[in-house]
């Protein structure tokens, strides 16, 4: 069964009761609620084995080690070649790297109900993947708005590019993507942890998620919207200033008198942009409907794009797109090959 180590969740598990009893919810409090609280949760959106639930496993199981393998294949191949130690190469080797934990955090456990009989999880274990998926995406949202503005930077002022995008300025930005986006959701997931799930435990979807495990705890429904709003927010304010960004220039791309010059300014952008709309496309059909209800097969259709197909085109787009990635890549291999045949 694909899913944490046991010195790995204990860890997790250990840190997460340690926030807990930070904000003043004691052991006792813990215990005296879970004697009559939900404990274990059991996801319905997953065939059983008799209904076909074998034949997705093999598909789903081939783009996991594909999104793995591409996102390790884009990341060292930017690390090892010095030609592309530069801002915008650094960060797509981040996102990548980024990515790769994002499909780790809910694949794995997909693939585990897809050949258990008991496609359940525990509560600790639903608040750790929701915490691990939702900072992971977060983290990467704003990486790629840090990316946008990289670009911007670049084509729309040229001349202070190299002044402004330091190395020191690259690290500080990256860094603080990372710690925004494990920390923002922390106060959510503690602030879940305390409510009380006390009825029904089937989660009518693949992953665990805030509106369909809001939707099983034993509280005021309004609590949903609210929820709801936030996230919307956070993700219409982020999308509004990548586009915006994009915008300004494709706007000076179009000004540049030099076909040439268009052609190049245009393909150094068009990776990132197919990777934000992508991203944020799938964001926004997840989150984005309030309460608009879906069948559960575009339900969990809408949830795959969003978790699984999305990061799966994510490799093809940076390493088919761009020919200095593609080098890279071919470089890495090359140098695979001839240290295995020297190592004979």
């Amino acid at each position: 069964m694909m899913t944490l180590s046991l010195p790995t969740y204990s860890l997790y598990r250990s840190l997460l009761m340690a926030f807990l009893l930070f904000t003043g919810h004691s052991d006792g409090d813990m215990e005296s609620r879970n004697l009559s609280a939900v404990t274990v949760f059991v996801f319905t959106a997953f065939p059983q084995l008799q209904d076909g639930g074998l034949l997705y496993f093999f598909p789903l199981l081939f783009i996991y080690i594909f999104i793995v393998a591409g996102n390790l294949i884009i990341f060292f191949a930017v690390r090892l070649d010095t030609r592309l130690h530069n801002p915008m190469y650094n960060f797509i080797s981040i996102f990548s790297f980024l990515e790769m934990w994002y499909t780790t955090a809910t694949i794995p456990k997909m693939l585990s109900n897809l050949i258990s009989e008991q496609k359940t999880i525990s509560f600790i274990g639903c608040l750790l993947q929701m915490y691990f998926f939702h900072s992971l995406g977060n983290t990467e949202g704003t990486l790629l708005t840090v990316m946008a503005i990289d670009r911007y930077v670049a084509i729309c002022k040229p001349l202070r590019y190299p002044n402004i995008m330091t190395p020191r300025l690259c690290a500080q930005l990256t860094a603080g993507s990372c710690i925004f986006g494990f920390l923002i959701l922390l106060p959510e997931i503690v602030w879940i942890s305390t409510l009380p799930f006390c009825g029904p435990n089937q989660i009518h979807q693949i992953f665990c998620d805030f509106t369909p495990l809001l939707k099983l705890a034993c509280t005021d429904a309004s609590v949903i919207l609210v929820q709801d709003v936030i996230h919307a927010l956070a993700i219409l304010v982020t999308s509004l200033i990548i586009s915006l960004s994009y915008i300004r220039i494709v706007v000076v791309i179009l000004g540049i008198s030099s076909t040439e010059g268009r052609k190049k300014a245009f393909s150094t952008c068009a990776a990132h942009i197919a990777v934000f709309l992508l991203f944020f496309g799938s964001v926004a059909l997840m989150y984005l409907r309030f309460s608009a209800t879906y069948t559960p097969f575009w339900d969990n259709t809408i949830a795959l794009t969003f978790s699984v197909f999305a990061p799966f085109f994510n490799p093809i787009i940076y390493s088919l797109r761009n020919k200095d990635m593609k080098d890279a890549i071919s470089k890495l291999f090359c140098s695979q090959k001839v240290f295995n045949e020297s190592s004979r």
